[in-house]
């Protein structure tokens, strides 16, 4: 049978096995003409259809997806749809952040006795497939880096960033060592922050001894969310120091179940930001006669606003300058979670901001720069895994499906659509539960904006479902429940 007009293009169908599959059958029995572009892949339920089958099918080069399965209600596994539903609108809102035409994507409901309404939306989405052409490959636009220049340009914050004077800060921090050691005893171990190689960087501290409490720090250089290591110690009684955003890392541990309540002591203290390491060394870079680059500094201190630099090239450094992106528009300064909770954070400056400047700036983006976009990061990424290792809710590290070889997911090559599609991965394992603690951006050697990803799909969350990871412990991630009437989902008419 021709097909509706022009060449043939490269349509993919994801069929429930029990109605949309029976569907089809019932429209060929019955004689009824089809556009012959549709390749199916039958699937026992359309609840099957990880959104990533849609994905890696749109990046490998097919010009259109299409999922059908049973009508809500009639669903042979009973539910299966319902998650389907909310799984496959989620990934709709989501595709426009990778440069794909949303349009090139639909899921719908087709009986097994309606082979009329399987012809009519098969001929209806292969018409407008035909009408957007081939889709365009991502490894083939033209590289797009807007935010080289504009990464850099401080923007206005939602709270003014201070930290108390340094004689309260060393009390505050003094407290909480007090009630770390009267805890320790009970405790396999408490993990918190101590400086590391140089007076710059901070590092993990594994407190497992009255004496290893001393070495415990609190400031703008503990960048690490130490909740990732939580999972690591399941089944034995562990305590966490913890800030606000981290707090929030440790909820949504605790709403997965994967850790327990009983196993896990959280010691928190407000935090007024921390700061972004590369910053505050292209700040220092050249301060003096001596490049602190090249000379780490002697000690650095915080006071108020602003960073004391000691050493060689002595220098004070406004906070508001190199602290972290996520600090700017953070809203939880003070841990949601806490048996322990030091500190006070100071008040808003004023309302939190639409977005966050990496999604606005990808929001600014027509399509075919975001592909350009995105095609001129992937070029530089190392696949290195180093934003999965260090995100606190990528839990299956051990067994991710981006190294696994049954099945064989991705390879190992090292071109731009096997690096985005890793990326893609993270983001749609993290839909409903990232809580943009950042590690992942933080993490990566040669800073690719990955977190951005995760903001576009967690803005997708909210608006499709009200929903905010990590911020209550008794709540359900959206995608891991349904509701039958949707509230924000309507039924795609094809």
């Amino acid at each position: 049978m021709p097909v509706l007009k022009g060449k043939e293009l490269r349509v993919v169908g994801f069929l429930c096995n029990w109605c949309s599959y029976g569907g089809a059958d019932t429209a060929g029995v019955g004689r009824f003409s089809q556009p012959t572009d549709l390749r199916i892949i039958r699937v026992p339920c359309s609840g099957r259809v990880d959104p990533m089958f849609v994905v890696k099918a749109l990046l490998s080069g097919a010009d259109g997806v299409l999922v059908s399965g049973c009508h809500p209600r009639d669903c042979h596994y009973s539910q299966g749809n319902f998650y389907a539903r909310r799984r496959l609108e989620t990934l709709k809102e989501f595709l426009p952040a990778l440069g794909i035409d949303p349009d090139r994507f639909q899921y719908t409901w087709v009986s097994a006795s309606e082979g009329q309404r399987w012809k009519n939306v098969v001929s209806s989405f292969v018409e407008k497939v035909h009408q957007l052409g081939h889709a365009p490959r991502i490894e083939e636009a033209a590289p797009y880096l807007p935010l080289a220049e504009k990464g850099d340009i401080p923007r206005a914050s939602l709270r003014p960033l201070a930290y108390p004077a340094a004689g309260t800060l060393a009390a505050s921090l003094e407290q909480l060592r007090e009630k770390i050691r009267a805890a320790l005893p009970e405790l396999d171990c408490v993990i918190g922050w101590q400086q590391g190689f140089d007076a710059l960087h901070a590092t993990p501290l594994f407190m497992r001894k009255p004496e290893d409490v001393d070495k415990l720090t609190w400031g703008p250089l503990n960048v690490h969310n130490l909740a990732t290591y939580l999972p690591q110690f399941k089944n034995r009684k562990v305590g966490v120091v913890v800030k606000g955003c981290d707090s929030r890392s440790v909820i949504e541990l605790l709403q997965e179940q994967l850790i327990e309540p009983d196993s896990v002591r959280v010691f928190g203290m407000a935090c007024e930001g921390v700061v972004d390491v590369t910053r505050v060394q292209k700040a220092l870079d050249g301060v003096g006669d001596v490049a602190c680059t090249d000379t780490a500094p002697a000690a650095v201190g915080v006071d108020g606003d602003g960073l004391s630099i000691e050493g060689e090239a002595p220098a004070r450094l406004k906070l508001a300058d190199v602290v972290a992106e996520k600090c700017r528009t953070c809203d939880t300064p003070v841990p949601l979670l806490g048996d322990v909770v030091e500190g006070n954070a100071s008040a808003p400056a004023g309302p939190a901001p639409d977005a966050p400047p990496s999604l606005e700036a990808l929001d600014a983006m027509t399509p075919e720069q975001r592909r350009g976009f995105w095609r001129a990061q992937m070029d530089r990424c190392l696949r290195c895994y180093a934003c999965r290792n260090a995100c606190p809710m990528c839990v299956c590290r051990d067994h991710c499906i981006a190294e696994t070889r049954d099945p064989h997911w991705t390879t190992q090559e090292g071109n731009i659509r096997e690096k985005l599609q890793f990326q893609v991965i993270h983001a749609l394992h993290l839909a409903g539960r990232c809580t943009e603690c950042g590690e992942c951006q933080r993490a990566c050697p040669v800073n690719i904006p990955v977190l951005a990803l995760k903001q576009w799909m967690n803005r997708s969350v909210r608006t499709l479902f009200d929903y905010r990871a990590g911020v209550d412990v008794n709540a359900v991630p959206p995608l891991l429940c349904f509701a039958v009437e949707e509230k924000n989902i309507k039924e795609h008419g094809l």
